[in-house]
């Protein structure tokens, strides 16, 4: 996260501000990942607050320690016309490092970064954090509800400014605890709080960077895409927000065809952009039951499918609001030409939507031309599990290469794309997660290969012996207010520690 102020505390203003005509300049296409990010960071990060200097120190330090040259290496993985963006080469092998490496503070007040994680975003975000100075970091996690990867990775980090906390609840208990403490004026005011979901939209101006990157990356290993040809991203997606940084590289002027958005079981996103209607539509029983503990399915509310992609797993998306505020906008500047007004009546009409989704569990159907605009840029597609495991087992057979669930999701989105669109059109399918995070999934899919071996062909070297490490976490009950209480103790021991 990029911890400026007008980052945490301007997210409305900031994301606005995306609407200005702020196009990618030819030379971008020969930079380095962290030369292009500092370019694009630059577009809204005022050197007042960071000086050019010390953003670019930040941003070289925050890439240093991938795996990858590249940092997000494009993959060709067929001939017609796939690619894969291996997003996931930071040190907690997922996508939330590409957005969560890079910390700044605006001042040198002592800054308190929570979150809530169903898995990813907390090692990514203690991985970002651990030992920085003047900034404390606290993660809630659901107890025993995520994957055992998921958890080490968190809890055998023993830095004194980071923190662990087992809730007793579902992840989405996490979530509304982080709510209520931003929401708390005495606790924000007294604790500096700072955000690392993507409430904090800087994670998404992070994000924004490997869309840019992999489509420089394509113009210079392809023979026949120019720059300025249009692609198509395939993002598997829940929250929406990974998907929600390429919506704001195309207003920014990259060449996007269409976004194409691949969800699993949980449907929601797929049923709005077939019908129009955003509703939940809660699963119950047998109906609600799938995936695998081992790989975190446990972690969400009832009523969500549990599936084999569980980082998907959501009844409702937290970004959505975001598109929705675009959406009306450019609906409302159709028949008004006083901007002020219309943003005003943009953040009515959403609000309106979100108080129905609130109350009556669903709102729509949308005006036909907000539909039509948001079918301007999206496409949509629902994968089931059966066809996810066998995505990864045909890309294994076929290629070679094992796929976790959730960036088969992507794939077998992309495959269906490519029926549709011309046949000059390239794929781009982001991969969001080493498989073996997600190794129940990838096990299952691949049982049946007998040369296939787990611990051979998948498992990274940092991941053995994890569960052998000392461990580090806290159990706490589903109260905002115990939680407050533990983090002030946290916060204060730290200041007393660097006091004295």
């Amino acid at each position: 996260i990029l911890v400026a102020k007008n980052v945490i505390f301007g997210l409305h203003n900031w994301v606005y501000e995306l609407k200005t005509d702020n196009r990618p300049q030819r030379s971008w296409k020969d930079l380095s990942y962290a030369e292009l990010a500092f370019q694009i960071f630059s577009l809204y990060i005022s050197s007042y607050e960071i000086p050019a200097e010390d953003l670019k120190a930040i941003i070289d330090r925050s890439y240093s320690t991938f795996r990858a040259k590249d940092i997000t290496p494009l993959v060709h993985l067929q001939n017609n016309n796939v690619y894969l963006l291996e997003l996931f080469h930071g040190p907690s092998y997922s996508f939330k490092d590409c957005a969560l490496r890079n910390t700044m503070l605006a001042d040198r007040h002592h800054l308190t970064v929570v979150g809530a994680t169903s898995g990813d975003t907390g090692s990514a975000a203690i991985q970002g954090l651990k030992g920085k100075k003047d900034i404390s970091i606290i993660i809630l996690h659901p107890k025993g509800r995520i994957s055992p990867i998921q958890e080490m990775q968190m809890t055998t980090c023993l830095e004194t400014n980071t923190r662990n906390l087992a809730v007793m609840g579902t992840f989405d208990d996490c979530q509304d605890i982080v709510k209520a403490l931003f929401g708390d004026p005495d606790t924000n005011q007294t604790l500096m709080l700072a955000a690392v979901n993507s409430i904090n939209v800087s994670r998404i101006l992070a994000q924004i960077v490997y869309y840019f990157y992999s489509y420089f990356s394509l113009v210079k290993r392809s023979a026949t895409f120019k720059l300025g040809d249009k692609v198509r991203f395939v993002v598997p997606t829940g929250n929406f927000g990974d998907i929600l940084a390429g919506y704001f590289a195309w207003r920014m002027g990259l060449p996007v065809d269409k976004l194409v958005i691949a969800t699993n079981e949980n449907d929601i996103l797929d049923r709005f952009w077939k019908t129009g209607r955003y509703e939940k539509k809660p699963a119950q029983g047998h109906e609600a039951r799938g995936g695998l503990e081992v790989d975190g399915v446990k972690a969400h509310e009832d009523g969500v499918r549990e599936t084999l992609s569980p980082a998907m797993d959501i009844l409702v998306s937290s970004n959505f609001e975001r598109l929705l505020w675009f959406l009306a906008h450019e609906f409302a500047a159709t028949v008004g030409t006083d901007d002020k007004l219309n943003r005003k009546q943009a953040g009515q009409k959403v609000s309106a939507w979100l108080k129905d989704l609130k109350l009556k569990g669903g709102f729509g159907p949308v005006d036909k031309d907000i539909l039509h605009n948001a079918r301007r840029s999206f496409e949509s597609e629902r994968v089931s599990d059966p066809q996810t495991l066998e995505t990864i087992k045909t890309f294994y057979s076929k290629v070679g290469y094992i796929l976790d669930p959730h960036s088969a999701v992507g794939v077998t989105a992309a495959l269906r794309s490519i029926q549709r669109a011309r046949p000059d059109i390239p794929h781009i399918s982001l991969s969001t997660a080493h498989p073996a995070k997600f190794a129940g999934a990838v096990e299952l899919a691949l049982k049946d290969k007998e040369e296939f071996d787990f611990n051979v062909d998948v498992l990274p070297q940092e991941f053995v012996g994890l569960d052998k490490k000392v461990k580090r976490v806290t159990t706490v009950a589903n109260d905002w207010e115990a939680v407050r209480e533990l983090i002030k103790e946290q916060v204060e021991k730290e200041l007393q520690a660097q006091s004295s």
